[in-house]
């Protein structure tokens, strides 16, 4: 087994597909007028398939997030992403140093979604393993 994508509703697909793709994410295709509201499928570049669908139904904007603590993006140079996003009109928040050789960035989609970008050290694996809590 293995975790595919999320689904974020959404309130305003134009507005969020701008945030995403100016964050990284490239539009694959959509699914309209399914049960839920269009379905707009998203990957990152090294993504080998689809890992973020937004979800929007017109009738049904957004009102509570809380279900949703955070997403993380892996980014290869914080800063280089972090001048990216600026001159692409997204803030995000200065880096922090929360662990050896880890550095992360906090920004905020136009629903109010937070979004870690990481930074992992030289030679860390793409993601968490066992390892960084041993």
């Amino acid at each position: 087994m293995r975790m595919l994508h999320i689904g974020l509703r959404v309130t305003d697909l134009e507005r969020s597909l701008a945030f995403y793709t100016a964050l990284g994410y490239t539009k694959l295709g959509s699914v309209p007028e399914t049960g839920f509201g269009s379905l707009t499928m998203l990957k990152l570049p090294d993504d080998p398939f689809v890992s973020l669908e937004l979800v929007h139904d017109p009738e049904r904007p957004v009102e509570n997030i809380s279900a949703v603590n955070h997403l993380v993006v892996q980014v290869d140079d914080l800063d280089a992403t972090i001048a990216d996003l600026a001159a692409k009109g997204v803030a995000a928040e200065p880096p922090a140093d929360p662990g050896p050789g880890i550095r992360t960035s906090w920004l905020t989609d136009p629903d109010g979604y937070r979004i870690e970008l990481v930074q992992w050290p030289s030679g860390h694996p793409a993601g968490m393993t066992e390892a960084d809590f041993g």
